[in-house]
């Protein structure tokens, strides 16, 4: 009966209240992507995607798509691409490439798209312009991206399933203001969903049916609408899964693990930890404080924090052990076992107390904590920001760990405005990050967690303020490093490996789970690792939509 619902949606259109019933047999519900009520549909906006996340996938379309399972670039827009020299990158087209009004998608809208990086530095890849010369259309199909002696193929690469194509014929007539910062209410891409609707907690999508990808690439997306739901709280989230009232939840969803295994939900993976790994939760500690500016102290702290607690408390085994590389399993080949195996840290609260031991930590007044070794006594904060429940158990864990081997650290919850202005202004002690997403490269990691030069807004990575020439040379060579030089991308990582294990600015601690779970009332054959199962990232996140997430909606059948 569930499939049969017909839902009443709330929509509001050029700012009026309209209630609109939606085919629930045609319409995919999903939760967990918007964190907030839509404020815009602006490509060039990325903080504020997350509330519009079918902005980037849906609406407008990369030239690549990226499958993190394989580790591949899939070609979309561009129907391929390749190095005709080191300095040359070639990208031919797909024929009959449209936009949403009908008007061709072709090569002058390519370089329209990359310039506005070079014009206005606010658009965020303008930095790729320090190394790209020029980007010249050849006719209709073909894009040319000239390059100085030393591009940085990581970024570059890493950019061509991150940027997305816009129409020029729309967007040249904007101010700088407007491209960089404006609503961009009814959006035009070219994508296979549009713009439909919102209200305050929901954005919603109608399929493209003119959409080029049906002709030519043979495929089209099951659900006619697509509604994203924002709910309050998880547990709402929770309940709305379990009547059906939720299709796809990417939500952290408490009771999962048990909700799985009683077969009231699926999951991609069919067994614990049920979820794939989505980033890389890191410890980033203030190395412009005491005693955080220590290597010694840091790295007793790594060997004192049981993470195995952090797992089954914050996360009922929903998530596992990150790689003390940081690095997530897709990119394991850049893992050198050998220097993980001679300097990594496991959870041994004798060793944490030997090493604190040795540089000098000791217990002198007998209040069951360590003071310096200059004698100064020791009070330090871990933090998140309030209302991550996951997180804040598991800082939570990270104090008791901590203050186990005597080391005096409390767990805070400011909000998260003040939790944001600490971290980028580096004024907190230790504290939890995961922007250590899913990539193509181990770039991307090693250039948040050694993000460069030091400023005063480290709004970028490096939250800690670890000043190490010897490393930022290491990332920026490999920056440079073509991708088709395996051998000397895993060269240079693992020299960056050998540093961040011996000095350990920071501590990566598990993986935050890819959060996705379904239930079949409506739609069937979501994607999961086991036979017969699509295998696609099921995630609407920001930024996922172009990894996994359309894919995701070819692979949808109507329930029976």
């Amino acid at each position: 009966m569930r499939s049969k619902w017909l839902l009443a949606v709330l929509v509001v259109v050029g700012g009026l209240a309209l209630g609109q019933v939606l085919p629930r047999n045609e319409t995919l519900y999903i939760s967990g992507a918007a964190w907030g009520p839509p404020t815009d549909w602006n490509p060039f906006i990325t903080w504020s995607k997350a509330n519009t996340s079918g902005t980037v996938g849906l609406i407008y379309e990369p030239l690549f798509f990226y499958d993190p399972l394989k580790d591949e670039l899939i070609p979309w827009l561009a129907e391929y691409g390749e190095w005709k020299t080191p300095q040359l990158f070639v990208v031919k087209l797909r024929e009959g490439l449209t936009w949403q009004d009908g008007k061709p998608l072709t090569a002058a809208d390519v370089v329209f798209t990359f310039e506005l990086g070079k014009k206005y530095p606010a658009v965020y890849y303008s930095p790729m312009w320090n190394y790209l010369e020029r980007v010249t259309a050849v006719g209709d199909l073909l894009v040319e991206f000239a390059f100085t002696e030393r591009p940085l193929y990581q970024e570059f690469e890493n950019n061509l399933y991150g940027i997305m194509i816009v129409p020029k014929h729309i967007w040249e007539t904007r101010t700088e203001e407007e491209i960089t910062s404006g609503a961009n209410e009814n959006p035009i891409g070219s994508g296979a969903y549009r713009y439909l609707a919102h209200g305050p907690d929901r954005n919603v999508y109608v399929r493209n049916e003119d959409w080029w990808g049906i002709k030519v690439l043979g495929v089209k997306p099951a659900p006619k609408y697509i509604v994203e739901i924002r709910f309050a709280t998880n547990n709402l989230a929770l309940g709305a899964l379990l009547k059906g009232e939720i299709d796809l939840s990417n939500n952290f969803l408490p009771g999962i693990a048990t909700l799985a295994q009683l077969g009231y939900v699926k999951t991609y993976l069919p067994e614990p930890p049920y979820m794939l790994p989505a980033n890389t939760a890191v410890l980033f500690l203030n190395t412009t404080k005491k005693p955080m500016n220590d290597p010694a102290f840091r790295k007793a702290l790594a060997h004192a924090i049981n993470v195995d607690a952090i797992i089954e408390r914050a996360f009922a085994g929903l998530v596992s052990k990150a790689s003390p590389t940081a690095l997530l399993p897709h990119l394991a080949k850049y893992v050198d076992e050998e220097v993980v195996a001679r300097l990594g840290y496991t959870y041994n609260p004798a060793k944490a107390r030997e090493i604190l031991a040795a540089a000098g930590y000791k217990d002198l007044d007998g209040d069951g904590f360590v003071e310096a070794p200059d004698g100064s006594k020791i009070a330090l904060e871990v933090t998140c920001p309030f209302g991550w429940t996951d997180w804040m158990e598991a800082i939570r864990v990270i104090a008791e760990s901590a203050q186990a081997v005597g080391i005096n650290v409390v767990a805070r919850y400011p909000d998260y405005g003040a939790w944001n202005t600490a971290l980028v202004t580096g004024t907190f002690d230790m504290t939890l990050n995961n922007w250590a997403s899913l990539s193509n490269t181990p770039w991307t990691v090693y250039n948040l967690l050694f993000n460069h030069p030091i400023r005063d807004i480290m709004g970028s990575g490096n939250f800690g303020r670890y000043d190490n020439p010897e490393v930022f040379a290491l990332v920026d060579e490999l920056a440079a490093t073509p991708r088709w030089d395996e051998a000397g991308m895993k060269a240079i990582c693992s020299r960056i490996q050998e540093i961040l294990l011996t000095d350990l600015p920071m501590i990566p601690l598990w993986y935050n789970g890819l959060w996705a779970q379904y239930v079949e009332f409506t739609w069937t054959n979501f994607p999961g690792a086991y036979e017969g199962r699509p295998h696609w990232l099921p995630c609407t996140w920001a930024g996922y939509w172009q990894m996994g997430g359309l894919h995701t909606l070819f692979g949808l059948k109507p329930a029976q």
